[in-house]
């Protein structure tokens, strides 16, 4: 299945990428966005294989222990929501 992502997680995918270069260097970010490739295509072949969030036909997937990520399962394509910092106030979560 497709993975699409509109201009909010672009986004905040990029502000994670920038804090991670900020505090631990270029190693940590390459080696979080080959994480982050290897569960995109995971949830491709399984787009269920997360639990579902708060909202209807929305589920909360992992990336790390600090960061997770919001996607919506569709007929014909996945669509990525956000990225989230989980050390964030939850409150602020809109998903």
């Amino acid at each position: 299945m497709k993975i699409s992502w509109t201009a909010e997680p672009k986004v905040s995918y990029f502000n994670i990428l920038d804090y991670i270069k900020t505090n631990w260097g270029e190693n940590e970010v390459q080696k979080f966005i080959g994480t982050t490739n290897f569960v995109f295509s995971k949830i491709a072949s399984n787009p269920n294989m997360f639990k579902k969030s708060k909202q209807k036909n929305v589920r909360l997937g992992f990336i790390s222990k600090h960061t997770s990520f919001f996607y919506n399962v569709g007929s014909r394509e996945i669509q990525v929501l956000t990225f989230w910092d989980n050390r964030k106030d939850p409150r602020k979560l809109k998903y």
